[in-house]
C-alpha cells in the first residue's frame, strides 16, 4: 500500500486533534496522570506554545490524517545549549510504520539547525517501545530530571548528544 506522508509544522487548527492523539496514547499505556502532558494546558494550545523563539513541532499525516507529532522546545532551566524533545506521540494505528522514526529525525535536525547541541526527554519505563527508540537514537538515561517542564509524574529522563 502507498500512503502519502507529509512531514510539515503545527498549524493552529492542528490543537484539537494533537490533544487527542496525545491523550490517548497516555490512556493507552496507563499513564494519563496528573503531572503530565495529559493534564498540562498547554496540550490543548500546542500551535500557540511553539511560537516560542527556538521551538519547532512538526506534524505526520498519512493520506491527510493527522497521525503523530514531536517538539523542540527551550524548556526553562535546561543547561546551556539543551532543549527538550517534547510532545511526541504517533496514533495507534501508525506505529511501527516508521512514522516516529521520520519525526524524530527531523526534529534532531531542527535542533541543530537552531543551534542546540544537546536533547533532553522526560518518559515512563510504560512506554518501552517508544524508550528503545530512543536509546537506539543515541539517547541514554540520566539519574535525575532537568529543567522545569513541571512534568512531575515522569520517572525516566534521557539526553542525546547532537554533534
Amino acid at each position: 500500500m502507498n500512503n502519502t506522508i507529509t512531514l510539515r509544522k503545527i498549524q493552529p487548527e492542528d490543537n484539537r486533534e494533537l490533544a487527542e492523539i496525545i491523550r490517548s496514547v497516555l490512556s493507552e499505556h496507563d499513564v494519563a496522570r496528573p503531572g503530565t502532558v495529559f493534564t498540562d494546558p498547554t496540550t490543548d494550545a500546542l500551535y500557540q506554545l511553539f511560537q516560542t523563539p527556538r521551538s519547532v513541532y512538526w506534524v505526520v499525516e498519512v493520506d491527510g490524517k493527522l497521525s503523530g507529532g514531536c517538539g523542540v522546545f527551550p524548556t526553562e532551566g535546561l543547561p546551556e545549549g539543551c532543549a527538550e524533545l517534547v510532545k511526541f506521540y504517533v496514533s495507534a494505528s501508525q506505529r511501527g510504520t516508521g512514522l516516529g522514526k521520520l519525526l524524530m529525525q527531523k526534529c534532531f535536525e531542527s535542533a541543530v539547525e537552531l543551534r542546540y547541541t544537546q536533547l533532553y526527554l522526560e518518559s515512563f519505563p510504560e512506554l518501552a517501545k517508544a524508550v528503545g527508540m530512543y536509546e537506539k537514537a543515541g539517547f541514554h538515561t540520566i539519574p535525575h530530571p532537568l529543567g522545569n517542564s513541571g512534568h512531575t509524574a515522569c520517572t525516566l529522563w534521557m539526553v542525546k548528544d547532537l554533534i
